[in-house]
């Protein structure tokens, strides 16, 4: 994986040294990386002004005459594209999960939102990508509206990203605020920095997973999420 993921626990508080390497559980994520804004109030940042002469000299840069008609307003329309292509920066995915609700008759099976569309940034080359992204939960009490899933997706996505920290993400964010007894995360996209350039490979898919709790120890509890994300009609 790419992304760098921090343990939460220090080396003496890991109490499984029978474990072997290959089989130990992945470390968690900092709650400090996903449960609030990316973008603190006071963080300095280069100004509009700044930010649209950075995309005249990568115009000059390419080889283009920014002055052109063509071109005139491009630095103003990119700088535009970027406050909403990164909005999830300014976003906190806490408040997104934030609000549950009790009545569900006692419900104790998962809760699937399947076939989640996204598109992202990666965060080596700057080039989009996008698919689907299948979440469940196994909800104790509470559930969270089903819209949220998909916000939390978002949120997420339209910051520069792995694929891989991406459903790590997720994942942990669901866990941290939820307090489900499992949560398992299935993402499937493509890569234009694999697909336009490169390799230029148009049409490879790439597909992570992150499973926690009941997901994670249970595999027959995977095998019956990944039965329902594929689905008979797929």
């Amino acid at each position: 994986m790419d992304a760098l993921i921090k343990s939460l626990r220090k080396p003496s508080e890991v109490k499984s040294p029978d474990v072997a390497p290959d089989t130990a559980r992945p470390a968690e994520l900092d709650p400090a990386e996903f449960l609030a804004a990316a973008v603190r109030a006071d963080q300095p940042r280069p100004s509009r002004a700044e930010a649209e002469q950075a995309v005249h000299t990568l115009l000059s840069y390419i080889g283009e005459n920014p002055t052109r008609e063509g071109l005139l307003d491009t630095p103003r329309r990119v700088v535009e594209a970027f406050d909403e292509l990164y909005q999830g920066y300014h976003q906190c995915p806490a408040e997104v999960l934030d609000r549950t609700f009790g009545e569900t008759a006692g419900y104790d099976d998962f809760v699937l939102v399947r076939d989640i569309e996204f598109t992202s940034q990666c965060e080596h080359h700057m080039m989009p990508f996008y698919g689907r992204a299948h979440i469940a939960y196994t909800p104790v009490e509470r559930v969270v509206g089903l819209s949220k899933l998909a916000r939390l997706t978002d949120i997420f996505a339209r910051r520069l990203q792995t694929q891989e920290h991406l459903t790590a993400q997720i994942a942990a964010a669901i866990d941290e605020v939820l307090k489900p007894r499992g949560v398992a995360v299935l993402i499937e996209a493509e890569h234009t920095c694999m697909s336009v350039r490169g390799v230029a490979k148009h049409g490879a898919m790439t597909f992570t997973s992150r499973f926690t709790g009941m997901f994670r120890d249970n595999p027959a509890e995977q095998q019956r999420f990944l039965s329902l994300v594929r689905g008979l009609n797929r």
